[in-house]
């Protein structure tokens, strides 16, 4: 059993170590969560990493395709696995999570599309295809690097306050203030999904190493609540205070109600 498996049995009390990097600016921030991410890739070709959607990473993706076609960083090998996808859009919908991915970064390195994973949120049987997405990953080893967002409620993947921190893929029902976040992605906020496919928190928490990205003074609030305040399902991020190798990039916006030393 894991140590915040432990934590959240009441089992064990110590808080983990996180390592917290304040960058100047978005695009300090966007070149060295690339250089975390790469320096994994280089290291072992046949790394599996978990990838986040949103507006956070896409400075990042820029970045690592830069890497690719300058520095001839090889995606080659790597496997890859999305948090999240919406349920019920096709996956050509440019608001869809295969097309972010496909637009940002997939059609733009060499990596194998069999050794991509997004979630099925059109399958007939949405449990089955979780159950199924589940058993993929520890097919292959389980996540070695797991990219996360934070969401302005201190959401990670779509796992919304009051999630349990023991659930695993899953369908979620998307809160109000999530869909008016992302409704900027789309043409209204009536077409936004109310409802996603999303790697669960014990998901997430397998994996070997975590980074979080946050960016501007609006993601303030949720990133003090989630690495400072206490371990809450109220604030699903909280939960990362427990992983034994998180690191964590802001700018400034970001990091500006940490507290002081």
């Amino acid at each position: 059993m894991l140590k915040w498996e432990e934590y959240i049995m009441g089992k064990y009390k110590e808080v983990l170590f996180m390592k917290i990097i304040i960058c100047a600016n978005e695009q300090e921030l966007d070149r060295k969560a690339a250089e975390e991410l790469a320096n994994h890739i280089r290291r072992n070709p046949d790394t599996v990493v978990g990838l986040a959607t949103g507006g956070t990473p896409v400075g990042m993706y820029k970045q690592l395709i830069d890497m690719h076609k300058n520095e001839g960083l090889d995606f080659s090998r790597a496997i890859t696995f999305n948090l999240d996808e919406y349920v019920g859009i096709p996956y050509d919908h440019p608001c869809s999570y295969h097309a972010y991915m496909n637009d940002n970064l997939f059609d733009h390195v060499n990596i194998s599309r069999d050794n991509i994973n997004i979630p099925d949120g059109l399958s007939e049987s949405l449990e089955q295809a979780c159950t199924e997405y589940e058993e993929k990953i520890k097919s292959v080893g389980g996540i070695d690097i797991q990219i996360l967002g934070i969401g302005h409620n201190g959401h990670i993947g779509f796992n919304e306050p009051g999630t349990p921190f023991d659930s695993i893929t899953s369908v979620v029902e998307l809160t109000a203030s999530t869909r008016e976040a992302n409704s900027r992605f789309f043409d209204s906020i009536d077409d936004v999904p109310t409802h996603a496919v999303s790697m669960g928190i014990k998901t997430i928490m397998h994996a070997k190493k975590i980074v979080l990205l946050a960016k501007g003074a609006d993601k303030a609030d949720a990133m003090a609540k989630a690495l400072y305040g206490p371990v809450t399902t109220d604030v699903p991020a909280s939960v990362l205070q427990l992983h034994p190798n998180v690191t964590v990039f802001v700018d400034e916006g970001a990091g500006s109600k940490f507290p002081t030393k």
